[in-house]
């Protein structure tokens, strides 16, 4: 009979193994993806970051988009400029998962295509974060 210590590090221990085997893949070898990932998370990290440190302290509303042609057109809550780097997330895990998905079928271009495109959206969406807090200071 097997004890559930046991069982459960071994579970563990295969977690671990699966987790090595995933990022050991040839993916992930690749310097052109693994740099474009690590800009691209490090981007959205960054703009979380900005965001929470600068606009948290707000207890009134904040203006979300300003226009040249119209001035303030967008007022709201600060917890609602969170939606950037929240659509940043989805776009990094789906051009993360179509990029994994090309570069296995033989399409490294078109992998590297969507890494690159994910980094620009990534830097976009941390300029227009910049632009909101710059706005309301």
């Amino acid at each position: 009979m097997i004890n559930p210590d046991e069982k459960s590090k071994n579970s563990n221990k295969s977690l671990k193994d699966k987790i090595k085997l995933f990022f050991k893949n040839e993916y992930f070898q690749n310097k052109t993806n693994s740099w474009l990932l690590f800009l691209s998370l490090l981007a959205d990290l960054i703009n979380w970051a900005v965001l929470v440190i600068f606009l948290r302290t707000s207890t009134s509303n904040i203006i979300l988009h300003y226009n040249v042609y119209f001035g303030v057109d967008m007022i709201g809550n600060w917890k609602q400029t969170l939606l950037l780097p929240a659509i940043g997330l989805v776009i990094f895990a789906i051009n993360f998962l179509l990029s994994r998905y090309f570069y296995f079928n033989k399409e490294k271009v078109a992998s590297y295509i969507l890494l690159a495109a994910t980094f620009m959206a990534q830097t976009s969406l941390l300029i227009a974060a910049l632009g909101v807090i710059i706005i309301n200071y």
